[in-house]
């Protein structure tokens, strides 16, 4: 697609949420890591300036975004996300969404572990939209959504195959569902960041958003997502124009369910993983799905080419990923980066995350035995100082609503290297789609 729109802005959403203004101390640590604030931002645009919202609208992200604020408790993105529900024409479903979010706060992850980890299940409350009234305001389209979202932030480890018929059946597509998902995980991965940020920028002194800023921002961010809409459904209106119409859709049913076997604890074995949502077929790959991959090969891997399914989501967080994990400058070690992505999955309990950023640990220096007293014991072991400090920040920032971890990082991990204790939280995890085998 052609685009003549302005796509970009030139406020740093991140730094808006925290307060964080340009050239002070945490303003120059998170310039330590470019492509991760590069490509944190690219994210959000991606996503709320999306090249295509034929899947998800506008207003649905926005509603969605608002819900997953209030979850985390997040009062600047409340107060943003709600002005960009407003500006997106989602007036009138503001108080419902807040409403909503109010009946499903918990305190999590909870969720149940499988096999051997059983005992450390952890029950909590079930959200769904259980009143005719906001039932019929929201419509089945995003009712659904917000229960996927809910299951999401807050049991993790509850995923179930049935949960993306559902939303099939309530008329989201697989392209739909797979972007809709990918911005439940960059909002759990963003609000975490600006929360330990927040965390140290009011130690210091600092003061927290103005909420004017944040609306007039909210609404710029419209602004643009709508002209560039706009822009799309014209150029699609004019190519439909002068080319067969589009046939009505169906409602999309899931691929066969896939035979696994799971293993029956945490391990840092090399795992596979079979999807519930089908994937990209390889055929309808363009050079768009291509350069999103960033490495051309993993388009023989089923995960990958799920999640290909929006491409400019993928790209981004692909890069954001690359640069947490594998630029030390001046921060973690890569073994303490895998360490605290393993502690974050092993808390999350997704078996496929913590197999990855375990075995990793170990591959980068990290002592194999410790790894594994980590997957075997769970994130409330006694390990050395440094671990224990690691560790514990990463838990305090996966709890959702995140808890207080200033005092943690403040002496014990420092300040550039905070992503690397949340950076799990932008991955859509393997157990929300598909099953480890």
């Amino acid at each position: 697609m052609t685009t003549t729109t302005e796509t970009r802005i030139e406020t740093d959403i991140l730094s808006a949420l925290t307060g964080i203004s340009s050239g002070d101390a945490r303003d120059r640590a998170r310039d330590r890591r470019p492509e991760s604030r590069e490509h944190t931002q690219g994210s959000f645009e991606a996503l709320f300036i999306p090249v295509d919202a034929s899947q998800v609208s506008l207003v649905e992200r926005a509603a969605v975004a608002l819900f997953v604020a209030r979850l985390h408790r997040q009062t600047a993105a409340v107060e943003f996300y709600g002005a960009l529900l407003r500006h997106t024409g989602g007036e009138r479903l503001e108080a419902l969404i807040v409403a909503e979010a109010r009946h499903a706060a918990g305190e999590g992850p909870y969720g149940a572990f499988r096999a051997e980890n059983s005992i450390e299940s952890v029950t909590g409350p079930e959200y769904s939209v259980d009143s005719v009234e906001a039932a019929y305001a929201l419509g089945d389209r995003l009712a659904a959504a917000l229960e996927h979202a809910h299951l999401l932030v807050l049991h993790p480890r509850d995923a179930q195959r049935a949960t993306l018929q559902r939303l099939l059946d309530a008329g989201w597509s697989t392209t739909g569902i797979v972007t809709l998902s990918q911005l439940v995980a960059f909002l759990a991965f963003q609000l975490r960041v600006a929360q330990g940020l927040g965390e140290l920028r009011v130690a210091d002194g600092g003061e927290t958003a103005k909420a004017s800023d944040l609306t007039e921002l909210a609404a710029q961010v419209a602004r643009i997502a709508d002209e560039r809409r706009r822009e799309e459904v014209w150029e699609s209106a004019a190519a439909n124009a002068t080319g067969p119409a589009r046939a009505a859709e169906t409602a999309e049913q899931l691929p066969p369910i896939p035979k696994v076997v799971e293993p029956p604890r945490f391990t840092q074995d090399v795992l596979g993983w079979k999807p519930w949502l089908e994937p990209l077929p390889v055929a309808e790959f363009t050079e768009r799905h291509y350069e999103a991959l960033v490495e051309r090969e993993r388009v023989h891997m089923p995960y990958f080419r799920v999640l290909a399914r929006d491409p400019e989501a993928l790209l981004e967080r692909t890069l954001t990923d690359l640069d947490i994990f594998t630029n030390t400058d001046a921060g973690l070690p890569r073994a303490d980066r895998e360490i605290a992505a393993a502690a974050a999955s092993r808390f999350n309990g997704c078996v496929f995350c913590a197999s990855v950023h375990a075995r990793f640990a170990t591959e980068h220096g990290a002592d194999s035995a410790e790894v594994q007293r980590l997957l075997d014991e769970g994130i409330d072991t006694e390990f050395a100082p440094r671990w224990n400090a690691i560790i514990g920040a990463t838990v305090a920032l996966t709890a959702t609503p995140p808890v207080s971890a200033g005092s943690i990082l403040r002496p014990c991990v420092g300040q550039d290297s905070m992503n690397s204790n949340y950076s799990t939280s932008f991955k859509l995890a393997p157990s929300s789609t598909g099953r480890t085998a």
